[in-house]
């Protein structure tokens, strides 16, 4: 039975809460097992009549839940239990990149719910938090910057390299290299590229703060990652429930994925034909298989029968600044094949020829990683490059801002609207089931569904024809 205990202020003349305490037998040396919790009565202003008869509901429930299974640790914070969530994720297999995410995500939470003790988080707490998210000012990490000195020349100055400065700044190259060009980047990246410089950010580089506040997308991010460490204490019986089920994040409207016209990607097609030859083989390949660009990048000379024009997609590179580039598998784990157009297998070919001539020109200087797209010295390529490369490559040709992702996009909508199949096209796309297919595609499924509507009533259009034609 629960034992309660009254505990008074400083003066001890006043009572400001109770300790409930339960025994749960003895431990492997004969030590009583206890659990205790700290209850408050919940408003002012309560009767003594109130506050008992609440006490004892508390206590009862308290016991009972200890009964049920539930070990209630009133003691541990939900900052304390979140690192050991994210920890716990990481030695299960959970992607790097993943894990670089929650730990950046945890730092704005910590803030501002991460002193609460675990067992006394509610849903209250969340749905303030994300009021404030919503505020503008908010963003800590959010800016642009701009240099406003010769980069290039600061390198030569102190005898390193962009590749150097960006190796000890943890960017990528082609983020340095936007740098140096005077471009835009983040002030994340800036200030990162400062500090490897020994300098102050504002220095090196004219800053533009982003006072816009956090998206909803960015909001759920963090709801999502909180129902998840919450949703883990609950499986451990350490809450009675997880608040985040009971919280109200906003809610996000699904945005119709972007994809290219067929006028747009003959322009496209056009303007490639002045691309070098590697970046055209790239693109034809985005293009043809619908690929991500981790997996495009991720393709090895051994997954390609060069005969039969067949593609094994069995892995894809990825990028942290804190692992850099390194192997996975592709994103929902599904391995697939898929069979290339003879465009794309003709400049594969010449691309080989390419790469093996290269090879011979560095000789003992080639790293041989056997991956199909590299540096020039073998070594493989940051994903996010395909990325720079094409907001490039848009800009020189006067075209729409081009984001890999789209050509994905262009292929599922091609697909389902030519009459392929959901499962067949969650296959070609690597989905890990065709319910996602159908949701990211849902307005070409309607679109598609209208035409084959309007086609199948032709014959009763053809019918009111004939009819008028009569009258």
């Amino acid at each position: 039975m629960a034992t309660i205990e009254k505990l008074y202020n400083k003066t001890h003349t006043e009572v400001t809460s109770y300790r409930i305490t339960v025994s749960c037998g003895l431990d492997s040396k004969g030590k009583q097992i206890r659990q205790r919790m700290t209850w408050k009565p919940p408003r002012e202003g309560m009767t003594q009549r109130q506050i008992d008869k609440a006490l004892n509901k508390a206590a009862v429930e308290f016991e009972q839940s200890i009964e049920q299974g539930f070990q209630l640790n009133n003691r541990q914070t939900f900052s304390e239990y979140a690192n050991y969530v994210i920890d716990l994720k990481e030695r299960t297999g959970i992607r790097p990149r993943t894990i670089e995410r929650y730990r950046d995500l945890l730092r704005r939470i910590d803030a501002a719910i991460g002193h609460i003790k675990l067992t006394d988080l509610r849903p209250q707490h969340l749905n303030a938090f994300y009021a404030n998210l919503t505020e503008a000012g908010v963003r800590t990490d959010g800016g642009k910057a701009q240099s406003k000195i010769d980069i290039r020349a600061w390198c030569k100055t102190n005898r390193t390299s962009q590749t150097k400065l960006a190796q000890k700044a943890a960017v990528s190259l082609s983020t340095v290299s936007v740098a140096a060009q005077g471009k835009v980047v983040s002030l994340q990246a800036a200030d990162a590229m400062a500090r490897a410089m020994g300098l102050k950010t504002t220095d090196v580089f004219t800053v533009t703060k982003n006072s816009a506040p956090l998206s909803d997308k960015t909001i759920l991010e963090y709801h999502r990652l909180i129902s998840t460490i919450m949703a883990q204490a609950e499986k451990e019986m350490l809450v009675a429930y997880n608040p985040a089920s009971k919280a109200t994040p906003p809610k996000m409207t699904r945005k119709a994925p972007d994809y290219y016209q067929p006028e747009q990607m003959d322009a496209i097609l056009d303007a490639l034909e002045e691309a070098p030859l590697k970046w055209r083989t790239i693109t034809y390949l985005l293009i043809d298989t619908g690929a991500r660009r981790g997996e495009v990048m991720g393709l090895k000379w051994e997954s390609i029968d060069l005969d039969s024009g067949i593609i094994h997609i069995e892995r894809a590179l990825l990028y942290t600044a804190k692992r850099g580039i390194y192997e996975g598998p592709p994103k929902t784990g599904k391995e697939r094949t898929v069979r290339i157009a003879p465009e794309t297998l003709a400049l594969l070919k010449q691309h080989k020829q390419a790469q093996l001539e290269l090879r011979l020109t560095n000789g003992d200087r080639w790293n041989d990683t056997g991956y199909v797209f590299t540096q020039d010295d073998g070594r493989p390529m940051n994903p996010d490059s395909i990325t720079d490369w094409l907001g490039k490559f848009s800009a020189a040709h006067d075209l729409p801002h081009i984001h890999p992702h789209a050509f994905r996009h262009t292929a599922a909508s091609t697909m389902i609207a030519s009459g392929v199949d959901l499962v067949t096209t969650a296959n070609e796309l690597g989905h890990s089931n065709a319910t996602t297919t159908a949701t990211i595609y849902a307005h070409v499924i309607e679109d598609a569904k209208a035409k084959a509507e309007e086609a199948r009533s032709g014959v009763f259009a053809y019918r009111r024809k004939k009819a008028a034609q009569v009258v």
